[in-house]
């Protein structure tokens, strides 16, 4: 698949018109193009047709579902996607439903990646065919120690493969970072793969959280600006302390920076 139109690194959504409908009731014109999309995905998965690039090809379609609705996407950093060989892992901050979904076509065009998931998300009606044909890793969240195993285990053996992961080291999905939430998976994960961990910086509270049953699909807020940033890639040395002291402040920076 073609990636994003980028400049110098930089995507940034062009200006669009927005239908009446879309600008009344951005979050229900949404959410239905976004069933459609997730249902046509489902039925290939289950088919056995939904490989890396359809899922790619349906990531952007959501992005462009939000776009349609008036949401702007800014991405910058792509360059740090390109300037080395092979997988990584991907140490981004969590705060919507929104990477989940548009993640994949930002950077499969560049890079194969699955997810660390919940395992959850691995039961979701629909979406569960979707996410099952990625071949994510998953996690109960009860027993830490196996979580851990897993992860390492079953990451080292994927980035061995050439999958780059995605790993999202928050417990929960937050608006506020709080780096004493921000684990160190991550890091140690690509010091045992031995492959590059490349920070994320995310603010995609435009896809907000919703209430209850229904947290991934909160209020569109078609206001909020999308901010992407990826930032340079970095080779763990000895413990990783430093590399993931790096990541947080790299967030944290980023954060600060978009919130003016």
């Amino acid at each position: 698949m073609e990636p994003l139109p980028y400049e110098d690194g930089t995507y940034r959504t062009a200006p669009i018109r927005v239908s009446f409908m879309a600008k009344a009731l951005p979050s229900v014109v949404h959410y239905w193009r976004l069933y459609n999309i997730v249902a046509k995905s489902s039925r290939m998965a289950r088919r056995g047709e939904y490989g890396t690039e359809e899922w790619g090809i349906s990531s952007i379609f959501i992005l462009r579902s939000l776009e349609a609705v008036g949401v702007r996407f800014e991405i910058t950093g792509i360059e740090n996607l390109t300037s080395f060989e092979g997988p990584c892992v991907f140490i981004p901050n969590h705060m919507s439903t929104l990477e989940t979904f548009c993640l994949p076509g930002i950077i499969t065009p560049f890079k194969t990646m699955t997810f660390v998931v919940k395992q959850s998300l691995l039961e979701y009606p629909v979406f569960k065919h979707v996410m099952r044909s990625r071949d994510p890793i998953a996690v109960g969240r009860e027993n830490p120690r196996e979580d851990l195993k897993a992860v390492l285990e079953g990451g080292t053996r994927k980035l061995k493969e050439g999958t780059s992961m995605t790993i999202f080291p928050q417990t929960t999905r937050a608006a506020d970072f709080n780096p004493s939430e921000f684990n160190t998976l991550g890091i140690k994960l690509a010091r045992r793969a031995d492959v590059p961990a490349v920070p994320v910086a995310l603010k995609t509270d435009a896809w907000g959280v919703g209430p209850f049953f229904m947290k991934d699909f909160g209020r569109i807020d078609p206001s909020r600006t999308v901010h992407i940033s990826f930032g340079e890639p970095l080779r763990v040395k000895g413990r990783g302390d430093e590399e993931h002291g790096r990541v947080v402040e790299f967030i944290s920076s980023k954060l600060r920076e978009w919130a003016v």
